[in-house]
């Protein structure tokens, strides 16, 4: 029993004898098994097929960049390594596992233990590391490599389940040779078996005659991960026996029939391939974003088009411009600019949201729909985060593609059974169709993503399959929005990642409307690179730090020097009269009843939810329910997108929105209002908070033009004008209220406040010009000099020093589990992500490590009826083809039908940090796991399974460690602390 077809040729066809008994693959249900040669065979023919029609060209010409044979050698040394990869199979300590395959090599010479007989030490030669050392033995006993020289290539083998082998494990193996080969009469016949399967790859793959040349090489770290991945793309690819069958099912045919068939079957999306776009930045935006008739293309987005055109190659461009200015658009023209230019296949969007993810998606498919393209081409797209299915649009995707292969690592260890108080995997609804690129480690592989910021983050995070995330970023041209959003604790993460992408040579887009200059500097200098900032003169990025232009642009490439371009504002301006108000509710309602006496649409931004709820509940005495509408975090994610919806609905644009209300309305919300939502108010009431975010939140004020000199606005409310409040202002140093303190910092806040004095001072004379005053106010609060009045330096300084312990502990953090940078070109990359987080990157445990957050808890929201059966919740609304959502029932006794299934999932609620503290979280996971469902734990149930369920009763409450719980449909998730519970800071979004 050897396995074979009806061709002798290729891998098959240099091979006879004990070798062919060897096996890879087995199948314990059917029995079916794979010999090594056919599969070693089918990753090879794999890797060619990935390697001509599926990976971008940028990263085909970045590692062909490293050879002395460019393209023409890349490609044959990823073949050749896909095609050995499982050369560690060929040991006692694999192949012992399988008695019946075993006996048959057994039968052959090939002697060994039983593997009860070998026990735990066969831990120690995991078939990935046992390759490694096989293919290094060969080169250095074979062609002369030296160790050094052979670990570049040999750790691409030893990693491709998705973690370079540490140097204890390798001596530890070296120590431990009987588990490569049986001592006594039968170790020759290992060696031989071992060697003639190299021998046969390097002579089919063509690389025996490179491999005295490719010593002398060194590999950059960026192209020892790429290949990595290629082959771990390639293994995956060839275990998928609905692809590649195991014999004896698959024996009749060819290894050219049978790729062929498997590639078919694939059906992977080509690359996008752009071509450079013609004609000037008018004729590119009309062409791609739809311009209206006379619309006039911006000066900043007409820049950074000729910016993109004339970098000498395709680099890091950071946009600074106003809100509303188009820097998303500008963003895409440049990205389609850079991929032509690059050679780069798609398209990853970062956003700092799953809310801005949610909005970016049908902007990014609208884009899509308008590019060039051949008739027959498709692409793959994909929103990223962990909500990403139950997003109608992607949804719809998803549907239409219908397209189901199941692609896994098969032959890593199984997973236990999980419950939802295990931290280290992602619950099964996080959701996935079971097409191959939607699974939770390849689906950043898509060519066109839109997703959060998170996802970009992890590539900066040690974890099992970072080789994968880095592929995926690799060959796209990478867009970060809002980059004043991250804190120094994500920062540290994403200039690890920037210096990565810069070794990939990675275009990479970044939009701000209000970035400090210190933060600018460590963008570009990150990107460009510790040589490049060493060998530039030290004047090139001091201006790239002290540029006080606006708007700003600044571009480098990899490695080399920075250059600033100052394009023109746009004709748009507005000028914001600030006000400082006491925190006083009584004095806030009375505030707005006389300012909304003529009618007008106001906004309220608390920094708290509390505030949020608090201050409706005043307003609603004086103005009524349906003149107060609530925003916040705090809502199911159904509640969440309708709120926004809505918002969008009655406060958006001229001629896009409906329904503006004609009579007073206060909008009151927590941040969200901050970010993505374009809506557009009278009046703008706001706690202080730092004063790039007070910019974003006064750009929802008055933000389009409605009537020549705003008349079309009530008359008291033409002059855009912000309240401040959330401060106690008659002390001697302005004084904030707790909860913003606990968000935001005390430093951040009073530099805020020095910041901003001038024009609560002088009020209507000198009130906030937008955009001009922007970047001088930013600078001003960020930058280290001295800020406020002489009386506020004791406390300012005092608020310092807690500041630089905060920034200090959140770096020293961050850096815990954070990738080190590329190392030396030669260097093997032996305990890349050693010490890391394992397989939890994209879970709640991943996601809380690269925002320093604490663990969130993530819930479904059910109603519990008196009888104790459960439904949906009854507020839901039809969907979109009709169908009943609300009141559903949930049975227990199976998996819910597929639609009441997501319905429920689409009630998932994040707890508010109260439940982030670990003794709370621990006790609240115990109560709800008391609802456990053992008959949704199945793969027919994956929107439900996994889930942790919150039961509310039929007033929409309940009790949860030691806190009552109260839900409503217009004001989301009220905490109310039982009895002896401390007060615990909260921040929300």
């Amino acid at each position: 029993m050897t396995g074979g077809g009806k061709s002798r040729s290729g891998l098959r066809g240099r091979l006879a004898g004990p070798v062919l008994t060897v096996w890879a693959k087995h199948d314990g249900d059917s029995d079916g098994w794979l010999p090594l040669w056919r599969h070693m065979e089918d990753s090879a023919a794999v890797a060619g097929l990935l390697w001509d029609t599926w990976l971008p060209a940028s990263v085909r010409k970045l590692i062909a960049s490293a050879l002395p044979g460019g393209e023409q050698d890349a490609r044959r040394l990823a073949v050749w390594l896909a095609g050995a990869h499982d050369i560690g199979k060929a040991t006692p300590a694999f192949a012992c596992q399988v008695d019946q395959l075993a006996d048959l090599m057994r039968e052959q010479g090939l002697e060994m233990r039983s593997a009860r007989a070998i026990g735990p030490d066969r831990r120690m030669a995991p078939h990935g590391l046992a390759g490694q050392a096989l293919l290094g033995e060969w080169l250095k006993e074979r062609h002369g490599w030296t160790v050094k020289q052979t670990g570049q290539v040999s750790v691409v083998v030893g990693g491709h389940h998705g973690v370079p082998p540490e140097h204890g494990q390798i001596a530890a193996l070296h120590k431990h040779g009987h588990l490569l080969r049986t001592p006594g009469p039968s170790r020759a016949a290992w060696r031989r078996v071992q060697e003639e399967l190299l021998d046969a790859c390097a002579d089919e793959y063509g690389v025996r005659d490179r491999l005295d040349v490719w010593r002398s090489v060194k590999l950059p770290q960026s192209v020892q991960v790429l290949f990595t991945a290629l082959v771990i793309v390639a293994d995956w690819v060839a275990s998928n026996a609905d692809l590649f069958p195991y014999f004896p099912q698959d024996v009749a045919r060819s290894s050219e029939e049978r790729v062929a068939a498997a590639w078919r079957g694939l059906d992977l999306p080509a690359p996008w391939c752009p071509d450079e776009p013609t004609g000037d930045a008018q004729e590119l935006f009309a062409a791609r974003f739809g311009l209206p008739p006379g619309a006039r293309v911006r000066p900043v987005q007409e820049a950074a088009v000729e910016l993109a055109r004339a970098m000498e190659d395709p680099g890091l461009m950071v946009i600074e411009a106003p809100m509303g200015e188009g820097k998303t658009e500008a963003a895409l023209a440049v990205a389609e600019i850079f991929a032509a230019r690059s050679g780069a296949g798609g398209v990853f969007f970062a956003l700092p949201t799953m809310a801005t993810g949610n909005a970016m998606f049908p902007r990014l498919l609208d884009w899509l729909e308008r590019l060039p393209a051949a008739e027959d081409a498709r692409y793959s797209v994909l929103l990223a985060h962990s909500k990403a299915a139950l997003n109608e649009d992607f949804a719809e995707l998803m549907r239409e593609s219908g397209h189901r292969i199941v692609a896994v690592d098969a032959d890593a260890p199984e997973e236990p059974w999980w419950r939802p108080s295990h931290t280290t995997r992602s619950a099964p609804a996080e959701l996935v169709a079971h097409a191959w690129l939607r699974g939770r480690k390849k689906a950043m592989l898509s060519s066109f993503v839109a997703g959060t910021i998170d996802q970009l983050l992890f590539a900066g995070l040690k974890s099992r399959h970072l080789a994968m995330r880095h592929l995926a970023v690799a060959g796209k041209v990478v867009v970060i929005d809002e980059a004043h959003a991250y804190d120094t604790y994500m920062s540290v993460y994403l200039d690890r990642v920037l210096s990565w992408l810069g070794a990939y040579r990675v275009p990479v887009v970044v939009l701000s409307a209000t970035l400090p200059a210190g933060r600018r500097r460590e963008l570009v200098e990150a990107y460009a690179g510790g040589k490049a900032v060493a060998a530039a003169s030290a004047a090139d990025f001091e201006a790239v730090g002290s540029a006080g232009a606006y708007p700003l642009l600044t571009a480098v490439t990899p490695g080399g020097e920075p250059v600033l371009r100052s394009p023109e504002a746009s004709a748009r301006a507005t000028d914001v009269v600030l006000e400082r108000i006491d925190d006083d509710l009584e004095v806030l309602v009375g505030r707005l009843a006389a300012e909304l006496d003529g009618g007008g649409c106001a906004l309220v931004v608390r920094n708290t939810v509390r505030r949020v709820l608090e201050t409706a509940q005043a307003l609603r005495a004086r103005f009524a329910d349906e003149h107060v509408t609530v925003a916040h975090s705090c809502f199911i994610d159904v509640d969440r997108a309708a709120k926004d919806a809505d918002l969008l609905k009655r406060f958006g644009p001229p001629g896009k929105a409906e329904d503006r209300p004609t009579g007073p309305h206060i909008v009151v919300a927590s941040q969200v209002a901050e970010q993505s939502l374009d809506v557009d108010f009278d009046l703008l009431v706001t706690d202080l908070c730092p004063v790039d975010l007070l910019l974003q939140r006064m750009g929802r004020l008055h933000r389009h033009q409605r009537g020549e000199g705003q008349h079309e606005r009530p008359e008291g409310l033409r002059r855009a004008r912000c309240l401040v409040t959330g401060v106690d202002w008659k002390a001697e140093v302005p004084a904030p209220v707790r909860g913003s303190v606990a968000v935001y910092g005390s430093y951040a806040l009073l530099r805020s406040a020095a910041a901003l004095l001038p024009h609560f001072e002088k009020g209507q004379s000198r009130p906030v010009r937008l955009p001009e005053d922007i970047s001088p106010l930013v600078q001003t609060a960020y930058s280290d000099g001295h800020a406020g009045p002489k009386s506020w330096s004791p406390a300012m300084a005092e608020a310092f020093e807690r500041y630089e312990r905060h920034c200090a502990d959140q770096a020293e953090r961050a850096a815990v589990f954070r990738l080190e940078e590329a190392g030396r070109a030669g260097t093997p990359l032996f305990g890349w992500v050693a010490a890391g987080v394992g397989d939890a990157d994209d879970t709640r445990t991943g996601r809380a490590q690269v925002r320093d957050s604490r663990e969130s808890l993530e819930v479904v929201v059910v109603q519990q009826r008196t009888d104790g059966s459960l439904t949906t919740v009854p507020w839901l609304a039809q969907d979109r083809h009709g169908n009943r959502l609300a009141g559903l029932e949930l049975p227990r006794d199976q998996p819910p039908p597929l639609r009441t299934a997501r319905a429920a999932a689409t009630c998932g609620l994040r707890l508010p940090i109260q439940f982030s503290y670990a003794d709370v979280m621990d006790r609240a996971i115990a109560e709800l796991e008391e609802l456990y469902v053992p008959a949704w734990q199945v793969k027919d149930s994956h929107w439900l399974a996994g889930q942790l369920i919150l039961p509310l009763d039929e007033d929409c409450q309940t009790r949860l460690a030691g806190f009552r719980l109260r839900y409503s449909h217009s004001d989301g998730l009220e905490v109310i602390r039982a009895e002896g519970q401390e007060g615990k800071a909260a921040r929300s979004g």
